[in-house]
């Protein structure tokens, strides 16, 4: 368990919290880049770490993400006019190009020098991966972008939803690096079958959902063995459980990558690769991309973007409205069916992503992790929490942020599954080279 002092020390990140200074010194996946269709668009409303932004397309088709009150009455910058060389506000006509500066001041009589005063905040952005990603530290140690790992691949086909949680960062990744849960919340979704890894994806329909799918999983194995290892980007680990077939000499291997502070490469099947990206909006707000990919590297020939939004329930107007609210909540249950659990549903909750998330809220925006009772299966989740109470304590100190200076990674690592033999080293699981690790750093349960 946490103290109340590092649970609020992991979890808050408005303000001058130690977490989101950490964060900003990252770079930020800040909203898709469909949500910007059109140069010269309107604006989008986009919410990080505790700030109100907003982000366009310009006429010239590059993004900008700037801070959305006005500095001249504080008037929203989402209503502006998107023009040649930036934003114009509506309520006294400010221009603001996208690095903030000042181009146009139509209320200032000619010779006025306030435009050389004033600058709207402004971030710098890079797209890449379907995404728009901002840098919001400090310019001088604005770090190399990165790009996605599903970028560097031939012939990527991408797939991305989206949904606004309501609850703390933390409890997102939390949830994504807990192998255990799956067996059970995930359990309609991720059958038992023997062979040697994840089957593609089957779409069906079952208890009167209409795209359902399974994933046949070569396991009956509820209890994983859970070993951990620590990076110099963040931390991977393998859950290890007895397949159906071979069990004496092999063992069924998940590998889950956690690039602090906001990646996720979560085990792949057949048909696509996954990776989710846990952005903070606030201290009890999360904005949650998940990524269907895949590229000449997997047998499989990925997911549609609409059947992985309905697989995942996030359609735009029917499991979520225009601002990727998720319309199944606390006040309504998360829409659960009853019903279709007396049927043969497990939880009556459709989709492995709204399962997630009413799980994630249930536990309340930011859940008090001095009441919990760990367990084995909870290795992953204690070494994440205690990873990053430290990471941040050194960086309030003084200390380089987390993944700081590490060699760039989104290109390098996978995530892995599939049935190994037992005399099978984990750590050399995954499809591309094996990145940094601290041997003596490694932890087994």
């Amino acid at each position: 368990m946490l103290t109340p002092q590092d649970n609020e020390l992991l979890c808050r990140i408005e303000n001058n919290a130690a977490m989101g200074r950490m964060m900003r010194r990252h770079w930020i996946p800040a909203c898709m880049s469909q949500e910007l269709p059109e140069p010269g668009g309107e604006p989008i409303r986009v919410r990080l770490l505790g700030e109100c932004l907003v982000a366009f397309r310009d006429p010239q088709g590059q993004v900008g993400i700037l801070a959305e009150a006005c500095p001249h009455r504080r008037a929203s910058l989402l209503y502006a006019r998107n023009e040649d060389g930036g934003l114009r506000c509506l309520y006294h006509g400010w221009k603001f190009s996208r690095n903030g500066t000042i181009v146009d001041m139509p209320s200032e009589p000619p010779g006025s020098n306030v435009a050389t005063e004033v600058k709207q905040r402004a971030y710098p952005v890079k797209e890449a991966g379907g995404m728009v990603w901002a840098y919001m530290g400090e310019a001088q140690s604005e770090p190399v972008f990165d790009p996605p790992v599903f970028t560097v691949g031939g012939n990527v086909k991408l797939s991305i939803s989206k949904v606004i949680v309501d609850a703390n960062w933390a409890q997102v990744i939390e949830g994504g690096i807990d192998s255990s849960h799956s067996s059970s919340l995930h359990s309609d979704e991720m059958r038992s079958a023997a062979g040697l890894g994840s089957a593609a994806v089957v779409m069906n329909e079952r208890h009167g959902v209409s795209g359902a799918f399974t994933i046949n999983r070569p396991s009956v194995d509820k209890a994983p063995r859970l070993k951990v290892q620590i990076t110099d980007y963040g931390m991977r680990y393998v859950a290890m459980r007895h397949p159906i077939e071979q069990a004496d000499t092999h063992e069924y291997a998940r590998v889950t990558v956690y690039i602090a502070p906001f990646t996720l490469l979560t085990p792949p099947n057949a048909s696509f690769s996954l990776v989710q990206y846990v952005t903070p909006m606030d201290d009890t707000h999360t904005m949650f991309h998940f990524v269907a990919w895949s590229d000449d590297s997997l047998p499989g020939h990925g997911i549609d973007q609409e059947v992985w939004r309905t697989r995942s329930g996030s359609r735009v107007g029917i499991d979520v409205d225009k601002n990727y609210r998720n319309l199944r909540t606390l006040e309504n249950r998360h829409l659960q069916d009853r019903q279709a659990m007396k049927e043969g549903s497990f939880s009556g909750i459709r989709g492995t992503g709204n399962q997630d998330i009413a799980m994630w809220e249930s536990m309340g925006c930011i859940t008090d992790r001095a009441g919990e009772w760990l367990v084995s299966g909870d290795v992953a989740v204690a070494r994440f929490r205690r990873m990053m109470v430290t990471a941040v304590r050194a960086f309030d100190n003084g200390q380089p942020p987390i993944g700081a200076g590490s060699a760039p990674v989104f290109s390098e690592i996978r995530a892995f599954e599939g049935v190994i033999p037992k005399t099978q080293d984990w750590h050399s699981l995954g499809l591309g080279p094996v990145p940094a690790i601290h041997p003596e750093k490694a932890l087994g349960c």
